[in-house]
């Protein structure tokens, strides 16, 4: 099962076709988003919007006024789920037992699959894109069309450059109003980094922040090919190589190396997935919608 859904990644491109094939197998009851019930109270009507579903079209107020409002509940007024996408060079990193499969199309997947889930519910999505030293944005917005503008976004996106700097970070990932749900996907190479500081200021700020950590199966044992030497796609002079004699060295400071992340997040509240993109995307989902303190999620 891991091997077919990582290799359905590695070989389409649709996007829809992948989000079916992987949240088939969660079953119900996983959610990223509020709950829903008799315990959400109506607050307000606002005006019909393109993209909002029509299921929440007051159909009895449009008889009256003769526009379209939709119903707003309490907690839809307060809560927008946004995707932060690493789309830096690492991340082109490929898997080297599964062709065609690289960190950044786990990443997509991933978060193409949360953007899935929100529009189901009703929220409010939207997404970042962290590339060549800066932000691109789909602003936050709800219904099938902004899943569509999500899906298409991430589509496109190539992985190259560096990410973007402290400063470009601060001023770009502002979400304005009420605390967010932050679903963050990256390899986390870089640490710390501005990323980093980025996720533990947007978390100081009460937002819901987590973050998944993408590695291949051979970053994490160590089993790359010895014969060729190695570029660092993020910075152009640095050449490596890669031998028996140096794996254990290797394994070694890639130990400190992710103790220090997965320490730094547990001090700072940010729940952190540890995944190797060879695994199961279904069961890296379940782990990143598990629900915090037993409050669905929310702070």
């Amino acid at each position: 099962m891991a091997l077919a859904s990582s290799a359905l990644i590695a070989h389409t491109t649709d996007l829809d076709l992948v989000i079916r094939h992987v949240l088939a197998g969660l079953g119900q009851g996983v959610h990223a988003g509020r709950e829903r019930g008799s315990g959400v109270e109506f607050s307000e009507y606002r005006a019909y919007a393109p993209g909002d579903e029509w299921r929440r079209v007051d159909w009895k107020l449009l008889a009256r006024a003769d526009r379209y409002y939709v119903r707003e509940a309490e907690r839809d007024s307060h809560v927008a789920v946004w995707l932060l996408l690493d789309a830096s060079a690492s991340m082109a990193e490929p898997s080297r037992s599964i062709p065609g499969l690289d960190k950044l199309g786990y990443a997509r997947t991933l978060l193409a699959c949360v953007a899935a889930i929100a529009q189901r519910q009703g929220d409010a999505f939207g997404l970042a894109v962290l590339s060549g030293g800066r932000v691109q944005f789909v602003p936050a917005a709800r219904g099938p069309r902004q899943l569509q503008r999500v899906l298409a976004k991430l589509t496109q996106v190539q992985a190259e450059g560096e990410l973007p700097d402290a400063a470009v970070l601060k001023s770009g990932l502002r979400f304005a109003g009420s605390p967010s749900l932050i679903f963050a996907a990256t390899d986390f190479l870089d640490w710390p980094s501005p990323l980093s500081e980025a996720l533990v200021r947007l978390r100081h700020m009460r937002h819901d922040v987590r973050a998944a950590c993408l590695q291949t199966a051979a970053e994490c044992e160590g089993s790359f090919d010895s014969a060729p030497a190695y570029r660092d796609p993020e910075r152009d002079a640095a050449v490596f190589r890669f031998g028996a004699d140096l794996r254990e060295g290797y394994l070694r400071k890639r130990a400190q190396h992710f103790d220090g992340v997965n320490a730094a997040m547990r001090a700072n509240d940010v729940p952190l997935v540890n995944a190797r993109i060879e695994g199961a995307p279904g069961e890296i989902l379940r782990q990143w919608l598990r629900p915090r303190g037993g409050n669905g999620g929310r702070r």
